[in-house]
């Protein structure tokens, strides 16, 4: 069982409704460049899972990082990835871009 907290599309709106820029967290995308041509969040910080280890650099570690990929399971080993290099406010997005499309936005399509 993974110490990364999951939370649902939902359950993520609900946590930051409205965050402004400084306080919202970092939505982490780590889904391939053609998945995301596919369908897309607005706001998100994009970083395929394998470039993860050479850009940790350009993540804010002060900031709550929610990772999410298609389903939710490469974005929870990158959640746990990110939490065993000293990231502390780290989330995996427990069924990715597919449960948002469902529970969040509709006009983003399934794949």
């Amino acid at each position: 069982m993974s110490a990364v907290p999951e939370l649902t599309p939902t359950e993520f709106r609900e946590r930051w409704p409205d965050a402004d820029a400084a306080r919202a967290p970092i939505l982490l995308d780590v889904r391939e460049p053609e998945e995301l041509a596919i369908a897309a969040v607005s706001d998100v910080v994009h970083i395929p899972m394998g470039q993860i280890p050479a850009r940790l650099a350009e993540l804010d570690r002060d900031k709550p990082i929610v990772c999410m990929c298609h389903g939710g399971v490469r974005s929870l080993r990158v959640a746990e990835f990110l939490s065993a290099h000293g990231f502390e406010h780290v989330f995996n997005l427990s069924g990715g871009i597919d449960a948002w499309s469902q529970q969040i936005d509709p006009d983003i399509p399934r794949y």
